[in-house]
């Protein structure tokens, strides 16, 4: 039987000193004058809130219809406008709106929604006369690239899931046609 325990000394990792010069941002926040969060760290519990108060900034219009929190009284100040819900996502996004949002009733319909959204912009840019360039899009020249490996796998994986699916589908009608 092998020992699924190994030796701490092979396991162990060269320690390198590290140059902290080098490494882009390192202690950043070293500087108390010039450290957002440092006058907070001074409050006592007295005041702890005083100045945590501020005046809500004007509402940006509504002229889309946006989704929100059912746990939020209304509308967040400001908020995108560029993709109002529609089509099919749309209809499926307004529903897990009325979920919680620590509920899978909530997020795996929105995740649902993302995927269908998708597919239906693919659709509206063919309905206009483009043609989309799914590989670019979807960063697989950047994935071909620096992940070449893991790319390979997704399209291995890819081909096994359609080959299963279809033979299924021709098992399927085989059975029937007898």
């Amino acid at each position: 039987m092998e020992n699924k325990f190994v030796d701490l000394e092979t396991r162990k990792i060269e320690n390198k000193a590290i140059d902290t010069a080098q490494v882009k941002g390192w202690g950043v926040d070293a500087d108390p004058e010039n450290d957002p969060t440092y006058p907070m760290r001074l409050r006592g519990s007295e005041d702890e809130h005083a100045g945590y108060s501020w005046e809500r900034p004007a509402q940006q219009p509504i002229d889309v219809e946006v989704l929100h929190s059912n746990e939020r009284p209304n509308v967040s100040s400001t908020f995108g406008t560029s993709t109002p819900p529609a089509g099919l996502s749309g209809m499926i996004r307004r529903r897990a709106f009325n979920f919680s949002e620590n509920s899978y009733a909530h997020w795996v319909p929105l995740m649902l929604a993302d995927r269908i959204g998708m597919v239906e912009g693919v659709v509206s840019d063919l309905a206009r006369g483009h043609v989309p360039n799914i590989f670019e899009e979807m960063g697989l020249k950047a994935e071909w690239k620096h992940n070449r490996t893991g790319l390979l796998l997704k399209i291995a994986a890819g081909a096994v899931v359609t080959a299963t699916v279809i033979s299924v589908v021709r098992r399927r009608r085989q059975d029937s046609d007898e």
